[in-house]
């Protein structure tokens, strides 16, 4: 079933349809929230809301960007109250880097576990759009058009964004290269 279709009989109280879209969705939707939270269950709770207020607010959607670009912009934004709140509350989960040797030693370990602890202060330090921009980008491998629809911005932003997250990770992680 289309996107278009499943969002015109949802708005009609078609349940199944809506099903089909959150069934279709959930698993890019959690792995963006996990990305930007570094955490299981705030990811989670991301995902349950960003599915909420999509429905409640699917007469939003007019289909001139996709379902799919609508959800993420939901989610980013939703993901990205949420860190803010955790910030000021001085909670904030650093997000998983996923570097992982087959069978590391202490030495591999060690600098694995440094290069992951830089790269989430790191993200932690950056805006919340050089965050998530970042995140859809390198980890979510979406395009420079994807990503700024979902955050609803320029593509000269988006890139802008990209570009001052990955210098602030080459600036934070260029101690740890050179001495490794």
């Amino acid at each position: 079933m289309e996107d278009s279709l499943a969002v015109a009989l949802a708005k009609g109280g078609d349940g199944d349809a809506y099903r089909t879209l959150v069934d279709r969705y959930s698993r890019s939707v959690f792995r963006l929230a996990y990305r930007m939270t570094g955490n299981e269950q705030d990811a989670e709770d991301v995902v349950q809301e960003t599915f909420l207020r999509a429905y409640r607010h699917l007469n939003r959607w007019d289909g001139r960007s996709s379902f799919g670009t609508w959800i993420y912009r939901i989610a980013a934004n939703y993901a990205l109250d949420l860190l803010r709140c955790r910030k000021r509350q001085g909670s904030v989960a650093p997000p998983e880097a996923e570097l992982r040797a087959v069978d590391p030693g202490p030495d591999r370990l060690h600098f694995s576990g440094e290069v992951q602890r830089q790269v989430a202060a790191t993200l932690d330090a950056c805006s919340g759009m050089e965050r998530t921009a970042f995140v859809l980008r390198h980890f979510e491998g979406q395009s420079i058009d994807e990503i700024s629809a979902a955050l609803g911005v320029s593509a000269n932003s988006t890139k802008q964004s990209i570009f001052r997250a990955v210098q602030k990770l080459r600036r934070a992680l260029e101690p740890l290269v050179n001495h490794a």
